[in-house]
């Protein structure tokens, strides 16, 4: 296979950016030469990369395949011939996160951990707020990339999903109901219930869910966000509907969650960042770990 290291720089910054003009532009070459360079890629390679119109250009299934293997081959060719050490040691910078509180437990820890261990002078930021605050970051160029659940409509933001995470009951352990396997909405009727806000993402999911629904608790006290609804019902307080990744793990000695159905009500967990722009190269080395680590945890 006759190709290098440039051809698949170049394939990857059009399958990033989604514009052989933008991506020549990013690279300093014609566009005339970066065509050439992906046309040769795809001839070397036996199939069709992207599907070009005048309008645009999208990757293929194949294309859309390889852009992984692409990415990660670039990386070791790169580690190879400069040294993996040197490489970290050198590399500096700042990346932005801007992620929901209740994710942040579950997900970033080891991730950062991790990746400040290999990169030790690169710096990252943690925007811990709400979706809608996490979705503006991300959309106002505020952050470099989030983790959330919402964004999947927005036709400026490209939403990688990674978790699909039900919602569950919180309770006191010694509530009469926390031995229970399984509790629907009507059982939490007559108990003294705990809500998240109008105008939470959260909450306009359970309010999907349960808008035809004649079991909607009634509740006595509202709170803005997740962990705050969680401590108030660690103090006994009552109890409340959450995300399951936002609950302590098995075990806790004040805390149980006990499954929710009729009906279901979950959310996807995914990263986002915006489209069409690509992320730089220290981001895009925290993007990737978070993706690979989840999947590790699969």
């Amino acid at each position: 296979m006759k190709f290098d290291l440039a051809d698949l720089r170049a394939f990857l910054t059009v399958a990033d950016l989604g514009s052989f003009r933008a991506s020549s532009e990013a690279l300093h070459l014609s566009q005339s030469a970066l065509s050439r360079r992906v046309a040769k890629l795809e001839k070397a390679l036996g199939v069709q990369l992207f599907m070009r119109t005048t309008r645009k250009v999208e990757l293929t299934t194949i294309g859309r395949g390889f852009v992984p293997r692409a990415r990660n081959v670039l990386i070791e060719l790169e580690d190879a011939l400069i040294g993996i050490q040197d490489i970290a040691e050198r590399m500096s910078g700042q990346v932005t996160i801007a992620c929901v509180p209740s994710a942040v437990a579950h997900f970033l820890p080891t991730v950062i951990r991790e990746f400040h261990r290999q990169y030790p002078r690169i710096r990252i930021r943690l925007i811990d707020e709400s979706s809608s605050v996490a979705l503006t970051a991300v959309a106002g160029g505020d952050a470099d990339f989030g983790l959330t659940y919402i964004g999947t409509q927005d036709a400026d933001i490209e939403f990688q999903p990674l978790l699909e995470e039900p919602f569950v009951v919180a309770l006191p352990t010694d509530h009469p109901l926390a031995k229970r396997r399984g509790l629907t909405w009507r059982d939490l009727a007559s108990c003294e219930y705990i809500s998240l806000a109008q105008g939470s993402g959260n909450r306009f999911l359970i309010d999907q869910a349960l808008a035809h629904s004649p079991d909607r608790p009634r509740w006595f006290c509202e709170v803005q966000h997740v962990p705050a609804l969680v401590s108030m019902v660690e103090a006994g307080l009552g109890i409340g509907v959450v995300p399951q990744l936002a609950m302590p793990p098995r075990g806790h000695t004040a805390l149980v969650s006990v499954p929710l159905r009729d009906p279901v009500v979950s959310r996807t967990i995914g990263l986002i960042h915006r489209r069409g722009r690509a992320l730089s190269r220290v981001a895009q080395l925290l993007y990737d770990m978070v993706v690979k680590m989840r999947g590790a945890a699969d």
